[in-house]
Parts: structure tokens; C-alpha cells; sequence
């Protein structure tokens, strides 16, 4: 099982990246998310949902399971925390557009994904930053991708209203 954890906890070696695993797989997932939901159409917000609850908690599992394959307390080669928190503002295009609450270029929004979650996962403002200070251990890696992911919806529903 430990070899599953590891590889899902690398995003399937993403995280073996030698430069920038985090914000490769960050573009990965957008890519993957975009190519699902735009081009191959898609659509199930029930199933989107339900998958990222599922691979929230058995994240935690995973990375705590995958850690002790690693030399330091937030290693860079687990990056199923990226997953997670790019995938938050994805999901919630995918309502917005379901919605008709988009009127601009859906890739517009895709790219502002991006860009705001790699900004607040890079950049840790609070409450980011006080679970990657104080949670030295699986817990503090998955959530402050997290509150950086929630931070990036907060930004495009906003965007959404506005545009």
C-alpha cells in the first residue's frame, strides 16, 4: 500500500520533478481539468465533487503513509496537495459555467486559476501560512494548499460576478 500512497502523493512522479514540481503539476491538473470539462465535455458536477472529497481524506492517508519516504517534514515531491488545491477553483468553474454566471472566455478563467492559486500557495497570506508554519506534518501540507485553493475561489467568484 505504501507504494500507492507514494505514488499518489507524487501525483504519479510528478513530484520527482527536479525543478518546480508544485506549479507543473498545478498546470498538469488545469490542463487535465480543462481538457475534461471544455473539450471532452465533461460535465458531472456531482461526480467532481464526490472525487475530490474522496481524494481530500484519503490524501491525508496517503501523505502521511508517503512521508516517511522522504528525508524533510514538507517534501517537495509530494504534490497531491497542488492537486487538491488547484482543483478547487477548477470545480467551481464548471458550476459557474454550468450556471451561466462566466460571460467572458472560460479559458480566461482557467489561466486565473492558475495564476491565483500558485499566487496565494507561493506567496502563504494567512490563514495559508499558519498551516504551513504551525502544522509541520501531513495535516499542515494538504491544508495549506487548501486555504490557498479556497483563497483562488473566493477570487473567481468574484471575477464572476464582475465580468
Amino acid at each position: 500500500m505504501k507504494k500507492i500512497n507514494v505514488l499518489l502523493s507524487t501525483f504519479f512522479g510528478y513530484g520527482y520533478l527536479t525543478k518546480i514540481p508544485g506549479t507543473i503539476t498545478s498546470a498538469v491538473i488545469t490542463v487535465f481539468i480543462y481538457i475534461a470539462y471544455e473539450i471532452l465535455e465533461y460535465t458531472n458536477l456531482k461526480f467532481s465533487i464526490i472525487f475530490f472529497i474522496f481524494l481530500f481524506f484519503f490524501s491525508f492517508y496517503a501523505v502521511k503513509d508517503a512521508e516517511s519516504e522522504f528525508k524533510n517534514k514538507d517534501p517537495r515531491q509530494i504534490v497531491i496537495d497542488e492537486v487538491l488545491g488547484q482543483s478547487m477553483p477548477l470545480i467551481l468553474l464548471l458550476y459557474l459555467n454550468q450556471t451561466n454566471k462566466i460571460s467572458t472566455s472560460i479559458e480566461i478563467y482557467y489561466i486565473l486559476s492558475f495564476v491565483f492559486f500558485r499566487f496565494f500557495d507561493i506567496l502563504k497570506p494567512f490563514p495559508v501560512s499558519y498551516f504551513d508554519k504551525n502544522h509541520k506534518n501531513y495535516f499542515g501540507i494538504i491544508m495549506d494548499d487548501i486555504m490557498a485553493g479556497l483563497y483562488s475561489m473566493i477570487l473567481i467568484y468574484l471575477i464572476s460576478l464582475k465580468f
